[in-house]
């Protein structure tokens, strides 16, 4: 066992430790994200299931705990109607606040423990627009396949395309995962469908400038290679049977997850001390984008002496190697990435020893995630068998990257949100 604490480690599989530190530590703040982490990675986002245990150990860490999530709370495919029908009775969430109080629809959709929702900083003219993109996608794909079936029969596309359009309210998305496994064969057909749809997003862009929106929309591609020169995240094609880009997601501008994390301490810096430190009204559309005008943001606004230590916990982060001038680089990027490395640097910069916890969902429905490398040996001190990760979920030769991963789960969310379960527990009897 190591005797580094947590947020020095890399890699690390000590889990009781995580455990410990999870529920004996008071001031701390959980940031977590949804999909892969405490439910499973699925094709089709109406599967989902929940388990009622884990929302009962949320409900433990309440204040210390909330979610950011590029997914949505509410609409047909959010994670409310997924936390109602863990219960028998889907009134239960609303009764005893079980519902996941946090961030959603990367960072502008709000919601308390009761399921009360709020759009802080977003105008009736972009929820109009936003409201017409699923209508908009569904005609794109359907008009797309007429011309173009690519092998699929007329029942088969169309049962696709309602699984691919997301009528999220604030962040639509298409979704290509049964796209992908329905054009296994024809790999170069997928390709050519993520790349329209590419093309398809950005004539969406093109539209909102035209009616006065021009700054008011981005896309988000999940996974990603990071981003480009003039900020756009960059699209990762698929290889093989790694389905490279699945989600294009057509959100606010300002809707990144790490600005999300000082939306989050805001509020949490408000029930300890009774006052907002950005403002009652701060929101991530207010803020700015570039991570050290961020720390620069928190180190003029937030009292050190009550910064919490921030646990991070994701599940989707990149890092390809590619040739360019006969150069190796690396482009990193990942869903999860941003907000895992702000706090990382918050944790640097306030030496509140913040830790990243990654969570492996290679396991799920989904084949876009490189799993991890585990490797057995013999400890030297007990002479046992024990495991040991030697290589991340990135590209094993970007040994500058600057996200550190302190504890995995390579047992994926099942494995994640046991332990969860445990420390919650452990909480609450230490409270009570």
């Amino acid at each position: 066992m190591s005797i580094l604490p947590l947020h020095q480690r890399s890699l690390s599989l000590d889990h009781q430790d995580l455990i410990t530190f999870l529920a004996k530590t008071e001031n701390i703040l959980i940031i977590q994200d949804l999909d892969g982490i405490c439910m499973g990675l699925v094709k089709d986002p109406l599967t989902r299931v929940i388990a009622p245990e884990y929302l009962q150990a949320v409900k433990s860490f309440a204040g210390h705990f909330y979610v950011l999530t590029n997914g949505e709370h509410i609409g047909t495919r959010g994670v409310n109607r997924i936390i109602e029908r863990a219960f028998e009775d889907p009134t239960v969430a609303k009764q005893k606040g079980l519902y996941l109080s946090g961030l959603g629809a990367g960072g502008v959709q709000w919601q308390d423990y009761y399921g009360n929702v709020s759009h802080p900083g977003v105008s009736e003219a972009e929820l109009t627009f936003l409201e017409q993109v699923p209508h908009k996608i569904t005609a794109y794909l359907q008009q797309l396949f007429e011309q173009e079936n690519y092998g699929l029969d007329p029942e088969q596309i169309n049962k696709c395309i309602a699984a691919t359009v997301l009528d999220n309210k604030v962040s639509p998305t298409a979704n290509l995962n049964v796209f992908h496994e329905a054009l296994l064969e024809s790999s170069n057909g997928y390709i050519e469908l993520q790349r329209k749809m590419q093309s398809f997003m950005e004539q969406l862009l093109g539209e909102a400038a035209q009616q006065a929106l021009g700054t008011s929309f981005f896309v988000h591609y999940a996974p990603n290679l990071g981003r480009d020169l003039d900020g756009r995240e960059i699209m990762q094609l698929a290889q093989g049977k790694d389905s490279g880009t699945t989600d294009f997601q057509f959100m606010l501008r300002g809707a990144v997850k790490e600005v999300g994390v000082l939306v989050i301490l805001n509020r949490y810096y408000y029930q300890r001390t009774g006052s907002y430190p950005l403002g009652e009204d701060f929101n991530v559309r207010q803020a700015p984008q570039k991570h050290e005008q961020l720390i620069d943001m928190i180190k003029t606004n937030f009292d050190p002496a009550l910064m919490p230590t921030i646990v991070g916990v994701g599940d989707t982060i990149t890092s390809k190697a590619q040739e360019q001038d006969g150069e190796i680089q690396f482009k990193r990027g990942g869903s999860d990435r941003g907000f895992l490395q702000l706090i990382q640097e918050i944790g640097q910069e306030f030496q509140t020893g913040n830790i990243v916890v990654y969570v492996d969902s290679s396991n799920g429905e989904v084949k876009n995630r490189k799993p991890l490398k585990l490797e057995k040996l013999i400890d030297i001190d007990s002479q046992q068998e024990v495991w040991r990760v030697v290589e991340g979920p990135g590209d094993i030769r970007d040994r500058e990257d600057p996200l550190t991963l302190n504890v995995v789960f390579p047992g994926g969310y099942q494995q994640y949100t046991s332990c969860f379960q445990i420390a919650a527990s452990q909480r609450y009897s230490a409270v009570k």
